[in-house]
């Protein structure tokens, strides 16, 4: 999916919106936004710390926490670019208060390892404990989990992987049926208006017709690039023109990142090339 990956104030606010529902299913996440709170006006860099672990547990509102923070928080920690990037991380999650302090004068830095400078550039960072997607989903709530049962079964009826299907819908939207990117990547897979035309989804918050769209749009992939998740899940998010120009994943560090983040969320190992069939 061509797109940017946009993939990362002191005002303290808890979540009294409809963000608030994933939260309560994270009680360690609730706690550490609590703590964020309040460390803000003491020690701000102690606060995006503890942002940092709700951020790791998905959590929207620690996104924008972090990207207001460094948005308008004291000079010493701030970073414009590095703002947009977790601004629009949440905003991509559905947290729409972060496009208050979204600057569109100034680009975004990669979203890279969560905290102080992590959002300037620095690369991800694989987590050293392998990715379950079972575990992972036992810790999310109902909404998600029945969102992770359709897309594996439009990944089976479309002849894509289930993992590699899943692994994409958590990096691209945390299983976010209503998240939209600052360019307008929408729904749980998160189409952006020309792939959307591409494949024939007039409704991109209707999961159901999202997720039939990426399945269609993943198949296709595969038969450019064969059963080669490295090239995909690149085609994916810079489009399949760049991955054919530079014969592979382009030299543009989010889309390599993203690739790495796709290859964990699937259980491969990034570090090595990622070759299998689709079911049959």
């Amino acid at each position: 999916m061509k797109k940017r990956l946009w993939g990362w104030g002191l005002l303290i606010l808890l979540a009294t919106t409809s963000h608030a529902d994933p939260f309560r299913q994270a009680p360690k996440a609730m706690s550490a936004l609590r703590q964020g709170a309040a460390m803000e006006q003491g020690n701000p860099r102690q606060a995006i710390a503890h942002y940092c672990t709700a951020a790791n547990l998905g959590n929207p509102e620690a996104y924008y926490r972090i990207g207001r923070l460094l948005a308008r928080g004291p000079q010493g920690i701030r970073n414009a670019r590095s703002a947009n990037a977790y601004l629009a991380m949440a905003m991509r999650l559905g947290n729409q208060q972060a496009a208050r302090y979204y600057n569109e004068r100034v680009g975004n830095a990669p979203l890279g390892t969560c905290g102080i400078g992590g959002g300037g550039g620095a690369p991800w960072v694989r987590p050293s404990t392998p990715f379950d997607q079972e575990r992972y989903l036992a810790r999310q709530s109902q909404a998600k989990q029945k969102l992770a049962v359709m897309i594996r079964q439009a990944a089976q009826r479309h002849k894509v992987d289930p993992q590699l299907a899943l692994a994409i819908a958590i990096a691209e939207s945390n299983l976010n049926s209503t998240a939209v990117s600052p360019k307008q990547a929408q729904g749980v897979m998160q189409l952006i208006p020309e792939t959307q035309a591409r494949f024939g989804v007039t409704r991109p918050f209707d999961a159901q017709q999202n997720i039939r769209g990426a399945m269609i749009y993943l198949k296709w992939l595969e038969k450019q690039f064969g059963p080669d998740w490295v090239r995909i899940s690149a085609a994916y998010n810079a489009g399949e023109q760049a991955v054919l120009r530079h014969g592979g994943v382009p030299p543009y560090q989010e889309t390599q990142e993203y690739v790495q983040r796709v290859l964990y969320y699937s259980g491969q190992d990034p570090d090595k090339p990622a070759r299998r069939s689709s079911p049959r």
